[in-house]
């Protein structure tokens, strides 16, 4: 990955952020007439096809079909995650929020799901929680499991 940081300049950076997004929000191959709607890029669709060709040499991103728009790669998810993905930290209001949610539950399975539900809501991510069957738990620190998107093909 330290190898393509080098070899994308800041607007192939922003484009592959932008479809990212864009694919993540829709689930549908994005175009570069789409793309060049946005006027943060500020250039043609014509030069966005050329950075998405260049994008896809580099292996960040691919065209299901003939003709239609790109999608992300596996190694193009990787990228954003790793190097263009922006995380901002939680409102002081937010935290407040869920310290309040959380105490003032008592069981457990309650107190799980107040505090998934506050997580989701915060990040428009889903979250799934899961408790032993047993008298006591022992609580450990929140983990992500990642999950892979499954490529759509067409024959």
């Amino acid at each position: 990955m330290s190898q393509l940081n080098k070899e994308l300049n800041e607007r192939s950076r922003h484009l592959l952020k932008l479809l990212v997004e864009r694919y993540i929000a829709d689930g549908q191959p994005v175009a570069s007439t789409a793309l060049s709607r946005d006027k943060s890029l500020g250039v043609s669709p014509a030069t966005i096809r050329n950075m998405m060709a260049e994008l896809e040499e580099l292996g960040l991103i691919h065209s299901p079909h003939t003709s239609a728009g790109r999608v992300p790669t596996n190694s193009g998810y990787r990228f954003f995650v790793d190097s263009l993905l922006t995380v901002t930290r939680p409102e002081q209001k937010q935290l407040s929020e869920l310290k309040i949610n959380v105490e003032k539950e008592r069981g457990s399975s309650q107190i799980i799901t107040n505090a998934s539900q506050l997580l989701s809501g915060i990040t428009h991510l889903a979250g799934v929680v899961s408790m032993p069957k047993r008298e006591t738990a022992n609580f450990r620190p929140v983990s992500y499991t990642h999950l892979t998107l499954p490529t759509i093909c067409s024959v």
